[in-house]
């Protein structure tokens, strides 16, 4: 009988927090990152201020976290998948199938308004960093006889890097445009990018 509210109550939080995360992007793309304060972003989120900072520490904060999300979503759609699945071979299932643009088109907002800013690109930056972490935790588990530190990390940390080249590509190509095609390519240059790297970057 306890389990139901709970499980409201969580349901309510993540609802408040995807608000707060939604205006905030649509504050930053029609002002700009420094157009607009914390008391306004939660104004127009629909909740008070100090409801914002029991979600969040800054403005930054809030528009970084779709990043932390679309990633820790692809971890976990990592961990899904076979044990004995070459990783890169895991990572680009785990691309292709992600086709929601829902899912997409926030980290993509988010990318695109942190260009520049240099307090929103170091969220960007340790989100990525984290997710690293991550990715060789989770390479450790599926292949405990790897025990080569320096393998592991360097493999997490080029699967890392590879999102992040498909993502300034993107961005230089789109200049900006979120639409259904544009966000397509998008998800068609994450997965290349994996590509390159599994084919050990034979010239395309």
């Amino acid at each position: 009988m306890t389990a139901e509210p709970s499980s409201r109550r969580e349901l309510n939080k993540a609802a408040t927090r995807e608000s707060i995360i939604a205006a905030g992007l649509s504050l930053a793309l029609s002002r700009g990152l420094g157009g607009f304060t914390a008391e306004e972003l939660a104004d127009a989120a629909g909740v008070s201020r100090r409801t914002f900072f029991n979600y969040f520490g800054s403005v930054e904060e809030a528009i970084a976290a779709p990043t932390f999300g679309f990633l820790d979503r692809a971890l976990g759609k990592l961990r899904e998948r076979p044990a004995d699945e070459p990783i890169l071979e895991s990572a680009l299932h785990v691309l292709t199938g992600m086709a929601d643009n829902d899912l997409i088109e926030p980290m993509a907002q988010s990318f695109l308004v942190a260009a520049g800013h240099d307090p929103l690109t170091r969220f960007q930056l340790q989100a990525f960093d984290d997710c690293a972490d991550k990715i060789g935790t989770a390479i450790r588990e599926r292949h405990p006889e790897l025990g080569d530190d320096l393998y592991v990390a360097a493999l997490a940390g080029s699967i890392i890097s590879c999102g992040k080249a498909a993502l300034e590509t993107w961005m230089t190509e789109s200049g900006g445009d979120l639409s259904p095609s544009s966000l397509t390519r998008l998800r068609s240059l994450l997965s290349s990018a994996i590509t390159h790297l599994k084919t050990g970057f034979a010239a395309p």
